[in-house]
Parts: C-alpha cells; structure tokens; sequence
C-alpha cells in the first residue's frame, strides 16, 4: 500500500508540474522581433494568425490612394495650362522683325531663295534677260545655227545668255517648245546665232506680208535667210530676225497659267501690301493674300514644281512652299494638316493640303504668297481675282 499511494502520489505530482508549466506565460520576446510583428500586423494571436500579409499590406497602402487621382488632376491641370498659354503667345503676340522672330523668318527667305533655276540672270515680261532688249536694226548676215544638249541645272534664260542672245523667245520659238518646264538635262536644241522667231509660210504670204506683220524690213528677211528671190513657198520656214513672242504666248510657252488655290467658295479677308496687323493695330507689309473659308477645305497647288519645304512656323503654322521653276515660288501658310512633303514633285490642282488657322492667325484661312526671283508679287495679279 506504501508503494501505491507513493507512486500514485508521484504520477499526481508530475501531473501537476505539467498543468504549471502550461500555464505559464510566454517567454518574454525582444524589443526588435516584436516591433517588426506590431508593424506589419503579423503577431501572433488567435484573432491574426492565419491573416495574409500582402492583404494586410494593400489595406495598409489603401489608406493612401485617394492621394493618386488629386496628382494626375494637379498635373493635368498644369500641362493645359501651358499648353493654352503656348497658343494664346502663338496666335496673340505682336509680330517682331527681331529676336526669335529674326531666325525663323531668315529661314523662310532662304528657302524662297533657293530657285531651282536660278543662274543669275532674270527675265522681265517680254522675255529680255538682264534688262536687254532686242533690236529691230538690220541684220546683214546669214543666220546660222548650232546645236547644243541642255546641262543639269540650266535654264532657258542661262542657256540664251551663254550664247550672246537677248531673248528667251528665240529659243523657245525656234526649237518649237511648248513649256519650258518639261525642257530637261540632255535634250537637244538648235540655237540661232541672232535672236528672232521662226514662221512657216502659209499659203497667200509674201515677203511683204510677212514683213508687214512682224515690222520688219523685207531686206533683213532677205538677207537673214539667204534669199535670192523673194518668191515664197507654202510650208517654207522663213527667220524672222529680231522678232519675239508676245507676252501671252510667252506666259503660255513659261508654263505661268496660274491656278486658283481653293476651289471652293472662298472670301478676301486682306490683300497684299501694306495694312494694320490684325492683333497689334500696328502698320506692317503683308506679303501675300488671305483668302478665308472653312477649316478642313481642300488646298491645291497653284503651278507644278517641286516641294521645297513643309513644316511648321511660329507665323504661319503649318506652312508648304513650293518651287515652279522659271524664278517663282509660292508658299501656302495656316494649314490645318500637310498633305506633301519636302522633295515632292506635285502637279498643278494637286492637293496639298488643308486650310485652318494655325499660326499667327485670327481664324481659318489660306495665306497665299507668291515670289518671283525672291520678291513679292501681287497672287492677285496672276489670279486674275
């Protein structure tokens, strides 16, 4: 019985020391570890134990995200701003021939000046290179002619210069060319050593009519073709020396038929020439016509030639100048989109682009310039508006 109520009372002790130990409290942890547990909210409990940390994590960030869409708004906000305060600067400031101005202007004139046929000479209306004028004198030699190939970069103006005539007629004339723009490196010409035309006669003419039509005295017709009577036949080509086309035939022969830049209905809001700026009230030159009419209508090109530049300008915004050879060169400003490009070949009644009112610009409209030899001339003149 001793050794039972001892070993029983043992097994009760031990019993005991375990219920202790159970209860007592947990070892104490160390500063650091139970900062850690606190801050990511992972401590053990019987509330958070099988909680998920990057739950726990974007509930934490959650707090925080009504913060993003006051910052995109901010910057939203600030980017209008600016880009309104661009426009208004664009369209608002007074024009100024100094400053940011100088440069972009100074890159406009070059481009103008940039003839592609440009060989020093000019032309006036009547065909006469650098002021010259042919003369009605007599003409006692024989015309003789000689035959040459056109080299990349001439023009009919250098080519009559280069052999001592006056007028571009005569070669025009002679070689029977209907536009001198399709004349082009390595073609073939016959040129006259004097200047004058060339007539086929018809049946019914005489040495006297055709010296009558073309003021000429019948001796230096005689002398200039070599003639030993003066007994025509129909179909014979007779020179005529000293003699040129006309203005119309010659505008006809220089391919400078212009077309109308808008097809649709369009009004004349400013002429060329001298006016009050629109925003400043100031007394400024204004180089070209603006025609106005609806943003998105189509712009043609008034001539053939070649793109020169298409780009974007402080003044006339989105802008395309065109290269027609023979000295002229127009530029169409304010566009509201550019349809070619630089180095484009375009015919006449191409379209090119679209009116708008980007720019210097009071609301939609073409600016239309027009340059001959680097200056100026009135589109309205060649228009005929």
């Amino acid at each position: 019985m001793e050794i039972i109520s001892y070993v029983g009372a043992a097994a009760g002790n031990e019993r005991s020391r375990r219920r202790n130990f159970l209860k007592r409290p947990p070892l104490p942890r160390t500063k650091k570890f139970a900062g850690i547990e606190s801050h990511f909210g992972f401590a053990k409990s019987e509330n958070k134990a099988k909680k998920f940390y990057p739950v726990l994590l974007l509930k934490k960030l959650g707090k925080f995200l009504y913060i993003i869409p006051i910052v995109i708004v901010a910057f939203l906000l600030a980017y209008g701003a600016t880009e309104i305060i661009a426009n208004f600067q664009s369209r608002a400031n007074p024009l100024s021939l100094e400053n940011e101005r100088e440069d972009e202007m100074s890159v406009l004139q070059n481009a103008m000046s940039r003839l592609a046929l440009s060989t020093g000479d000019e032309v006036d209306a009547d065909g006469n290179v650098a002021g010259s004028d042919v003369s009605l004198s007599l003409f006692q030699d024989k015309v003789t002619y000689k035959d040459y190939v056109v080299k990349s970069g001439e023009t009919i103006g250098g080519i009559t210069s280069r052999f001592g005539l006056k007028n571009i007629s005569t070669i025009i004339a002679v070689n029977e060319i209907e536009n001198v723009r399709q004349v082009f490196s390595g073609q073939k010409l016959v040129i006259p050593s004097c200047d004058g035309l060339l007539h086929v006669v018809a049946q019914g003419d005489s040495l006297a009519s055709i010296s009558a039509k073309y003021s000429v005295a019948w001796e230096d017709l005689l002398d200039a073709n070599d003639l030993d009577s003066t007994e025509l036949v129909a179909g014979q080509k007779i020179f005529i020396p000293g003699a040129k086309l006309s203005r119309d035939e010659l505008r006809k022969a220089m391919g400078e038929t212009w077309a109308t830049p808008l097809k649709s209905k369009w009004r004349l809001t400013s002429k060329c020439g001298w006016r009050a700026d629109p925003f400043t009230g100031v007394k400024q030159y204004h180089p070209g016509m603006d025609m106005a009419c609806p943003t998105g209508t189509p712009i043609y090109a008034t001539m053939g030639g070649k793109v020169l530049a298409s780009g974007v300008s402080r003044i006339y915004g989105n802008y395309i100048i065109i290269d027609h050879g023979n000295g002229y060169q127009t530029l169409y400003g304010h566009m509201s989109k550019r349809i070619s490009v630089a180095g484009e070949q375009v015919s006449q009644n191409q379209k090119i682009g679209l009116v708008g009112s980007t720019g210097y610009s009071t609301g939609p409209h073409l600016h239309f310039t027009v340059y001959k030899n680097g200056k100026v001339v009135d589109p309205q003149t060649l228009l005929g508006k």
